[in-house]
């Protein structure tokens, strides 16, 4: 299964993130390393970020893994949003965007995450 794409919505380039349904520490970490790459190779500012976790495992050592990743994406990310979370995930959630500093919208489905990526300007 593909993890990693660029999708096109109105005209923008999304990179968008597949991590719904891993239940492994080792497949969230290529998830990870993947699209590091993806996203420090591209100029400041400029990457717009679809996350999708929907029924992802969590652990303390996922969220460690996601912090060190957002901080590091933080000066190539223009904007980032986020589908798929439940009740603890978003609580997890909340304390990571503190932590690290990010502004990362949470939105029930992707249709609607894409949407408000393509109205950034």
């Amino acid at each position: 299964m593909i993890r990693i794409t660029e999708v096109s919505h109105k005209g923008k380039i999304i990179f968008r993130m597949d991590f719904s349904n891993v239940t492994r520490v080792a497949e969230i970490q290529l998830i990870i390393n993947e699209a590091a790459s993806y996203i420090r190779s591209k100029p400041r500012n400029s990457v717009l970020t679809l996350t999708n976790i929907q029924n992802m495992y969590f652990s303390s050592e996922i969220k460690e893994l996601f912090n060190q990743f957002m901080r590091g994406n933080k000066p190539y990310v223009k904007a980032g949003t986020v589908v798929g979370l439940n009740s603890l995930q978003q609580m997890l959630y909340n304390s990571l965007v503190r932590l690290t500093g990010r502004e990362i919208r949470s939105f029930s489905n992707e249709a609607a995450a894409k949407d408000w990526l393509a109205e950034i300007r």
